[in-house]
């Protein structure tokens, strides 16, 4: 009952963690204005946090053997919380970075140790079960975290969305502290610690993270900053890979990537962390900039992309016992994908009516992709290697999710732009129905207070122009969706690649 506990409690802090990726997506217009900054700048609210979580997330497994697992937890989820709260007092942008990276850095220890605990304290048999509830947190937070942000938003303000993580991480603490091991600390290893590696990977993926986030709105090597962010990634990332390989204790075990079932799984992980966070990107962005949806309405939207997740998820063990995992986890993929191939065709007026089926669609694939996919992943993990390998495995479905929003969010500003000029050569005053409907444009504004016919008709010319490039947005994020079922398509390739997982959890030979 103690070990359920632990796993149970520490997923609540794994949900945390990953809620807090999305919470403020919805609420980011309401932040900027609350802490006086532009729009521009709004964006490294987010980044700041995904920095934080994907710098400490593989260093996890080696800084809870220095300083203990249970100690490291109760700890880390104690920050979390304190820096939660800090934001929300926050009254500029470099106090809200700082502490959005500090809570980042807090928040991601919480991740790879719930699945840890999930692999090295249930028997195998109540495994899946374990990895269902992790489930849970990976797909259902980020889906309902713009539903709680955007309530929270405009019912109480922007502040509270950072008072959320409060009460449940008193519940977390408090669970943990009773039913965790006490074991030493070793601070000895201190001394062994692969800090050439620990030093490149945190500049690299710092790098790398800023390039993603910041790059489509600075014309990615157009901009002198991107171009020597990127030499800095590159160089420091080549240095800590070489570096893993070569020292005897590597702060990363680079090596299990050889194993077929972890490292292909891995792949198709990383392939559905670009899928989920960047659908969780695009549907929020689409709703509010193409309909002009509020916090509120967003996240009543996104709701049904979550809480349907809430029933199918628990089945999931079920179906595990019966089938395949790898075909579960090929049919999900395949499930979510179509999802997103069902909004490839938008037009102006698809709005939150018309996304209700495809998000339904959609949870009921994410509900049946992540269980058994773990499964697959983590199958040929001795159970020494499980910690290595977790901080492996969630960091870069993470930096998938990263590489997701950054490639959408250029796609949708290039195809936007493809778009509004092949509808604009077709839109042309020496087309009949072009002029025939600037004449009832310049109509209605005479109609409607604009007495002056010249200003009438320069009124509809706009009103035109507007109205195509409307047409040319929605276009460009239905093209977004085209490239989320491909990557998925991808990503259901990639699993079939894998050996299949015997009911003890190892690949059969």
């Amino acid at each position: 009952m103690s070990t359920w506990i632990s796993v149970l409690a520490a997923m609540i802090g794994s949900f945390m963690a990953i809620l807090n990726i999305q919470i403020t997506n919805a609420s980011l217009l309401n932040i900027e204005g609350g802490i006086g900054t532009g729009v521009d700048n709004g964006s490294w609210i987010s980044t700041s946090y995904l920095i934080g979580e994907i710098i400490v997330i593989p260093l996890t497994d080696y800084l809870s053997r220095v300083f203990s697992f249970r100690l490291y937890m109760l700890a880390s989820a104690v920050a979390f919380a304190i820096f939660s709260v800090a934001c929300a007092f926050t009254h500029d942008l470099a106090s809200m970075i700082a502490m959005r990276g500090l809570q980042g850095f807090a928040g991601g220890v919480l991740i790879p140790m719930a699945f840890t605990l999930v692999l090295t304290k249930l028997p195998k048999a109540q495994q899946p079960i374990g990895l269902a509830i992790f489930a849970l947190s990976v797909t259902f937070a980020p889906a309902i975290g713009p539903t709680i942000g955007g309530y929270l938003t405009e019912t109480y303000g922007w502040q509270t969305i950072f008072f959320v993580n409060v009460l449940p991480t008193i519940v977390m603490v408090t669970a943990l502290a009773l039913t965790l091991e006490k074991t030493p600390m070793r601070l000895g290893l201190l001394k062994e610690g692969d800090w050439g590696g620990i030093v490149t990977m945190a500049i690299g993926l710092s790098a790398l993270q800023t390039i993603l986030e910041e790059g489509n709105k600075d014309d990615w090597f157009a901009s002198q900053f991107i171009l020597r962010l990127a030499g800095v990634a590159l160089i420091s990332l080549a240095t800590f890979v070489w570096i893993e390989l070569t020292v005897e204790k590597p702060l990363i075990r680079l090596r299990l990537l050889m194993g077929r079932n972890f490292g292909v799984g891995t792949i198709a992980m990383t392939l559905l962390g670009f899928a989920l966070f960047g659908s969780v990107y695009i549907l929020p962005a689409y709703l509010g900039q193409a309909q002009g949806y509020n916090a509120e309405q967003i996240g009543s939207v996104m709701a049904w992309t979550g809480l349907p997740q809430l029933i199918l998820i628990p089945l999931v063990p079920q179906l595990m016992k019966r089938f395949d995992t790898r075909y579960i986890a090929v049919i999900g993929l395949m499930i979510f994908a179509y999802s997103c191939f069902m909004n490839t065709a938008m037009s102006p007026d698809y709005a939150g009516d018309q996304l209700w089926i495809p998000n339904i669609v959609r949870a009921i694939g994410q509900a049946m992709v992540l269980t058994p996919l773990t499964s697959v992943t983590t199958g040929d993990i001795a159970p020494e290697d499980v910690a290595a390998a977790s901080g492996i495995s969630n960091m870069l479905r993470n930096l998938g999710g990263a590489i997701g929003t950054a490639v959408l969010a250029t796609v949708i500003t290039k195809r936007e732009q493809f778009h509004s000029n092949i509808i604009g050569q077709s839109v042309t005053l020496g087309r009949e129905e072009v002029h025939s409907r600037v004449s009832q444009l310049t109509e209605y504004f005479i109609a409607h207070g604009v007495p002056d016919p010249s200003a009438a008709r320069a009124q509809s010319l706009i009103a035109l122009g507007k109205a195509v490039k409307h047409q040319a947005l929605v276009m460009a994020f239905s093209d977004t969706f085209a490239v989320l079922g491909f990557v998925l398509a991808l990503a259901a390739a990639a699993v079939m690649l894998t050996r299949k997982v015997t009911s003890r959890g190892a690949p059969a030979h």
